[in-house]
């Protein structure tokens, strides 16, 4: 099963559209949205298992240009999403 995760970022003052333009080459990034807020943008992560997710961040994340701060948070159930996800019960 998949591992899903929203990935909250910091970027530098001005450059959320060069981050979110970034983000989106990945195949990882399922989209990447500019937030008003703490956070400047947040990407859902879609990854095979938890090591890809660890080696999407620590590899191609850190190296994106103007990030300063990364938070993720790994989704422990969807409710709503793809249509070809098993329901949960």
């Amino acid at each position: 099963m998949a591992v899903l995760a929203y990935v909250l970022f910091k970027v530098s003052s001005g450059s959320e559209r060069d981050v979110c333009k970034k983000l989106i080459e990945f195949d990882e990034v399922v989209h990447a949205d500019i937030l008003f807020g703490e956070y400047d943008v947040v990407a859902k992560v879609e990854t095979p298992e938890l090591y890809n997710l660890e080696e999407f961040i620590s590899l191609k994340v850190r190296n994106v240009p103007n990030v300063l701060v990364t938070s993720t948070m790994i989704v422990s159930r969807e409710y709503k999403g793809k249509k070809n996800r098993p329901k949960t019960k």
